[in-house]
């Protein structure tokens, strides 16, 4: 009697399920591998509502991961995490598990724009028009109001002064509105740590308009507090400020500045010039730095009355205290200026 002899295949069944296993495996493995397909940094923005596959959908066609699946497989293992919106920026390889992790995280790109201490208005209505991202013209518009700042210096005439000089991070959606406020609220903030630091006696807008005159006349900052100092004084004396930066602003609120300062300008009758106007001017000039917002409210106790520029092109000044002693200062600054 012959027996039936019994296939070789009997783990066969086996087959299917450890390829599978495998398969799975292989996926898995790759979420962790770095992978690149683009030569140039990548730059993709997910509007808000953008579903978890046309994230996918775009990172794939962008070559940021390899396929569209992986992205879909890494959702399925981490259902729990968020998602975010926004723009981001991919320069280097990255894994899916990262690219995921980025995007859960919120991990979006900004764009800089950065305001240099001492910048007018204007300044920054170009800086932000180089940016691409605001229309300066926009800016400026709303720069013109003083409406953002007005519960916390009621007598400001405009926003000069008020945007604060700092870098902030923005997105591609950032609006001249949204910008002129993040501006404020700096302004706001950092008053705050002066008042914190000083009892501050007199009115906002007076304060900043003295420290934007002191940001424009001197880059030294050991000179900051004399130069208050010497404002001081002569606000205390009744003496004409005579500040040049001051008749220079009036020029550009008439836009009829030349690049330097001719007799018509000193003897413009804009609120702005103090050669004509005693007194502080109508509001700040600047936009002043931290160091000059404290040199002003807080100025050296000099008996000066005078400054000029020094003959070594230093970028310092001689400081006196009778017009004689300014004189000598001056004929020695025109002396070594061949005049």
């Amino acid at each position: 009697m012959s027996r039936r002899r019994r296939s070789g295949c009997g783990g066969c069944f086996l087959i299917p399920v450890l390829l599978a296993a495998g398969g799975a495996a292989a996926f898995y493995f790759s979420l962790g591998q770095r992978y690149q397909g683009f030569s140039e940094p990548v730059i993709l923005e997910f509007p808000k509502g953008t579903s978890t596959s046309g994230m996918a959908v775009e990172l794939a066609k962008s070559s940021v991961i390899r396929g569209r699946w992986q992205f879909l497989l890494a959702r399925a293992l981490r259902p729990a995490a968020r998602l975010q919106a926004g723009e981001y920026k991919f320069d280097k390889p990255e894994s899916v598990w990262e690219v995921y992790s980025r995007i859960a995280r919120g991990d979006v790109f900004y764009y800089e724009i950065t305001v240099p201490e001492g910048s007018n208005i204007f300044d920054i209505a170009q800086i932000v028009d180089r940016s691409g991202l605001v229309k300066g013209a926009d800016l400026l518009k709303i720069a013109r109001s003083p409406a953002l700042i007005r519960d916390l210096a009621p007598r400001a005439p405009s926003l000069e002064g008020y945007l604060f000089p700092s870098t902030y991070r923005v997105t591609r959606s950032v609006t001249a509105p949204l910008l002129a406020r993040m501006m404020t609220d700096q302004f706001r903030k950092r008053w705050r740590e002066l008042q914190e630091h000083h009892q501050i006696k007199e009115p906002v807008n007076e304060a900043v308009t003295l420290a934007s005159l002191v940001e424009k006349e001197t880059a030294v900052p050991a000179e900051r507090p004399l130069v208050a100092s010497v404002y001081r004084n002569r606000l205390r004396d009744g003496v004409a400020l005579d500040c040049d930066p001051t008749t220079i602003y009036a020029a550009l609120l008439e836009e009829r500045y030349r690049g330097t300062i001719y007799r018509s300008d000193l003897a413009s009758d804009n609120a702005y010039n103090t050669y004509r106007h005693s007194g502080l001017p109508p509001g700040p000039i600047a936009s002043p730095g931290m160091a000059s917002l404290e040199a002003a409210v807080t100025p050296a106790e000099t008996n000066y009355i005078y400054f000029v520029a020094k003959p070594d092109g230093s970028g310092g000044h001689n400081f006196s205290a009778t017009l004689a002693e300014h004189n000598r200062a001056v004929a020695m600054y025109r002396k070594a200026q061949g005049r």
